[in-house]
């Protein structure tokens, strides 16, 4: 009986495109729902009952939420091609600490940049190019934050990278090029694969979307 698999999204959630990234790496079929975060479904409401947010990943009836965890899982139960997460203990928990940096340092600091104004967003946008320092040294020489392949790390970040890109076009006097020229290379060579290439939306749309739509009401994960 062959798995089925379901994916509740939303297009322009950078967190949902960490699940479709990870889906298409591993070469896995599924059924993709789009949301309406405005009038959720009664079947995310039903998978999703504690937070009520996207995404959810939904196998064989059984719903796995919040984004990192679903990349997890989509890597433990489906082993068998292209491991997101080393093998190596201390390997793999290094990789889940850099992805929790970028889930509450780095996307943290893009949103403080959209919600703030004069000092405030001054100290913001310092804070902002030094998150990309230290992500720039933890990538050092490396083609990925794993090494020699894409993996956890990059899953986690490319996917905001979309996001914190308009972010800095808007608010940041600084070119990224300049000041982070490892981490541009890096998103360059992550675009060049087909699983990211086919995941991440257009980045006008993206840029028009946050433009007209940013509502700190509006729940994904």
């Amino acid at each position: 009986m062959a798995d089925e698999v379901v994916l509740l999204g939303f297009w322009p959630s950078m967190f949902g495109m960490r699940a479709r990234i990870a889906l298409a790496e591993k070469g896995i079929k599924y059924e993709y729902k789009e949301e309406d975060l405005r009038n959720k479904s009664d079947l995310l409401l039903k998978m999703n009952p504690v937070h009520k947010k996207i995404p959810v990943l939904i196998h064989n009836g059984k719903p796995i939420c919040e984004s990192l965890i679903i990349v997890q899982y989509i890597d433990e139960v489906w082993n068998h091609k292209s491991p997101l997460l080393p093998s190596d203990p201390y390997h793999r928990s290094h990789a889940r600490f850099w992805a929790d940096f970028v889930d509450k340092k780095v996307n943290g600091v893009g949103g403080k940049l959209w919600d703030t104004k004069g000092e405030e967003q001054e100290a913001a946008k310092k804070e902002f190019l030094e998150m990309f320092k230290t992500l720039e040294r933890e990538l050092g020489g490396k083609p990925y934050f794993g090494g020699e392949t894409f993996g956890f790390v990059d899953i986690a970040l490319v996917s905001s990278y979309t996001h914190l890109q308009v972010f800095y076009e808007r608010f940041c006097k600084f070119r990224m090029e300049a000041e982070c020229p490892k981490i541009v290379a890096w998103v360059k060579r992550c675009k060049q694969k087909e699983s990211v290439a086919k995941s991440l939306p257009d980045q006008k749309k993206i840029s028009d979307f946050l433009s007209k739509w940013f509502e700190p009401d509006v729940a994904e994960d």
